[in-house]
C-alpha cells in the first residue's frame, strides 16, 4: 500500500517504530515526513472530527511543533530523558498504541471517550506570594494530599482511562512531600506516565536537576512574567536571577523545560515579542511556552485586569506567526482554541479536569466550583471516574457539544474564544447556579456578584465583535458562512 493512501495514524505508527533512526538526523528527515502528514491530515482530514481546513492546519502545526520540541529534548537530554522521549512521550503522543484498548473499554462502559489527562495540586504551600495568584486566595495552614491519594489517582487514570500524561500544579510542587516521597519520587514510581510540573523554579538547584535527569519523565514549566523587571515585580525581588540559575542547572543536567507566562495588560505584548521568544527559546533553551491570560477568579480578582479584546486580537495574529512560521511549541489556552477543538475542561474526550490539595474535583483549574471530593468518593467505595458524571461536569460537556465540539463547520462556534467561564460567562454562571456547585475558596464568590457578572458579559460582547469576524473570514468556507447565516 502506498504511503499516500495510508491513514494518518497508520503512517505515524510506522514512523514512530523507526524513531531511533529518525532522531539521529531529524532536522533532515522530519520535513519530508511532515509534508506527507500535511497531505493526509489537512487535505484529507475529517471536517467534523478535526474542523474546517484552517483549523486542520492549526492542529497540524502545533502537533508537528510538539514533535520538534520532543526531538530537541532527545538531542540534549540525559540518558533517562532520551529513553522516556522515545519510548513514552513520542509514541503515546503520536499513536496511542498502548492505550487504545483501555479507551475503548471506557467508552463501551460509559458511552463517552475518557479524558486525556488531569491536573492535580498535591499541596497549596508556596515559597512565593505572587500578586493575583489564584492559589493564595485561601487561608494559610493548607491541607495537602497524601502520597497514597496521588497513587490512587495516577493508577486509576492510567488503568481506567489509558491516560499517560499528568500535570502537577500548586502551590509550589517541589515543596510537597509526604514522608520520604516527593514529586520526583512519584514520577520515578510511575515510569509509564509523563509529568509536566508548573513551578516557580526557585527550588531547582543542581541536586534537584540531577534527580530530574535520572527519572527522565518530568519537564518543569517555569513561571516568568517577561524579563527581570516584570518577573520580580510580580514574584518578588531576586526571583528572576534564581530562575536563570534553574535554567542553567536543567540544561547542564539534560532536563527538558519550558516557560509558563501570565498575560496582563502590562506585559501581554512583551510575552509574544520576538525579543522574548529569542531569549527564552534560543538563548536559554526553553522548548515550549504556555501562555495563560489573566483570569479574574483569585485574590483581588479584577475584571479590568484582563487582556483587552483589542490586545487579545493582536496577540492571536502574532501567536499564529509563532506557531506557523517560527515553528515553535507555543500555546495560548484562550486564543489557541483551534489547536484543541475549543474548551478542554469538564473531562471532555482528550480533555482534562483538576483536583486541588483538599481533594475537591473541578472541571478546570480556572473554574472555582466543585461537586465531588476524592476523599468522600473513596470512603464510599467510589472512584474518581464517578465524579466525571456529576451534573456539573456533564453540564460543561453538554455546552461544549452544543457550541462547537464535534460540530460540522457550518454550525461550529468560534474557537478563538473557547473558554467556558471567561468567553461565555453567562452559560458558566447559569450552570453553577443550576447545579448548586460549591465554591472552592471564598474569593470564588465574586462570580456571584451582579457587578462582576455585568462586567464579564460586557467583556464577552466586545470580544465577540472583534474575534467572530476573524473566525468567519479565516476558518469558515463560503458555503459554511451561508449555511451558518
Amino acid at each position: 500500500m502506498k504511503t499516500s493512501t495510508l491513514k494518518l495514524s497508520e503512517f505515524i505508527a510506522k514512523q514512530v517504530a523507526n524513531l531511533s533512526s529518525i532522531t539521529k538526523a531529524w532536522k533532515v528527515t522530519l520535513p519530508p515526513l511532515e509534508k506527507v502528514a500535511y497531505r493526509l491530515y489537512v487535505n484529507k482530514g475529517d471536517p467534523i472530527k478535526i474542523g474546517p481546513r484552517r483549523q486542520r492546519e492549526d492542529k497540524f502545526y502545533i502537533a508537528s511543533n510538539v514533535v520538534r520540541a520532543a526531538l530537541k529534548a532527545y538531542d540534549n537530554g540525559s540518558p533517562a530523558v532520551r529513553d522516556r522521549m522515545i519510548n513514552l512521550f513520542l509514541k503515546e503522543f503520536l499513536t496511542r498504541v498502548n492505550r487504545k484498548e483501555k479507551m475503548k473499554k471506557y467508552e463501551d462502559e460509559y458511552g463517552v471517550k475518557p479524558p486525556g489527562f488531569l491536573t492535580i495540586s498535591p499541596g497549596g504551600k508556596c515559597n512565593l506570594r505572587c500578586k493575583d495568584c489564584y492559589a493564595v486566595s485561601i487561608p494559610k495552614g493548607l491541607p495537602s494530599l497524601s502520597a497514597e491519594d496521588l497513587e490512587s489517582v495516577l493508577h486509576e487514570k492510567y488503568e481506567k482511562w489509558g491516560s499517560w500524561f499528568t500535570v502537577i500544579s500548586g502551590g509550589e510542587p517541589f515543596l510537597w512531600q509526604d514522608g520520604d516521597v516527593d514529586i520526583i519520587e512519584i514520577a520515578r514510581l510511575h515510569p509509564e506516565q509523563y509529568f509536566l510540573v508548573y513551578t516557580n523554579g526557585t527550588l531547582i538547584d543542581k541536586e534537584k536537576a540531577k534527580r530530574l535527569a535520572e527519572v527522565g519523565n518530568i519537564t518543569p514549566a517555569i513561571s516568568v512574567e517577561g524579563f527581570e523587571k516584570e518577573t520580580d515585580e510580580r514574584r518578588g525581588k531576586g526571583t528572576y536571577k534564581r530562575i536563570l540559575s534553574a535554567f542553567e542547572n536543567l540544561r547542564n543536567a539534560g532536563v527538558p523545560f519550558g516557560i509558563s507566562v501570565t498575560a496582563t495588560p502590562e506585559n501581554a505584548e512583551l510575552l509574544i515579542s520576538k525579543e522574548m521568544i529569542k531569549f527564552y527559546f534560543d538563548e536559554q533553551g526553553a522548548l515550549y511556552e504556555w501562555l495563560f491570560q489573566y483570569m479574574p477568579i483569585g485574590r483581588g480578582a479584577d475584571v479590568d485586569h484582563q487582556v483587552s479584546p483589542l490586545v487579545r486580537t493582536k496577540m492571536w495574529e502574532r501567536e499564529q506567526e509563532i506557531v506557523r512560521k517560527e515553528r515553535l511549541f507555543f500555546a495560548d489556552f484562550w486564543n489557541g482554541g483551534t489547536f484543541s477543538s475549543g474548551c478542554i475542561a469538564g473531562a471532555r474526550p482528550e480533555g482534562y479536569l483538576y483536583i486541588d490539595w483538599n481533594g475537591n474535583i473541578y472541571p478546570c483549574v480556572f473554574v472555582p466550583f466543585w461537586k465531588d471530593n476524592i476523599h468522600d468518593l473513596f470512603s464510599q467505595g467510589k472512584t474518581l471516574t464517578d465524579a466525571l458524571f456529576s451534573d456539573l461536569f456533564k453540564g460543561v460537556r453538554n455546552w461544549q457539544l452544543s457550541y462547537n465540539y464535534m460540530c460540522p463547520p457550518n454550525t461550529r462556534g468560534n474557537e478563538i474564544r473557547p473558554c467556558f467561564i471567561r468567553d461565555h460567562h453567562k452559560e458558566a454562571h447559569d450552570l453553577f447556579v443550576k447545579t448548586e456547585s460549591k465554591p472552592g475558596y471564598p474569593s470564588a464568590l465574586c462570580l456571584r456578584d451582579p457587578e462582576y457578572y455585568d462586567a464579564m458579559i460586557k467583556y464577552d460582547d466586545e470580544l465577540a465583535e472583534l474575534l467572530d469576524p476573524i473566525w468567519e473570514n479565516n476558518y469558515l468556507e463560503p458555503g459554511d458562512k451561508e449555511s451558518k447565516k
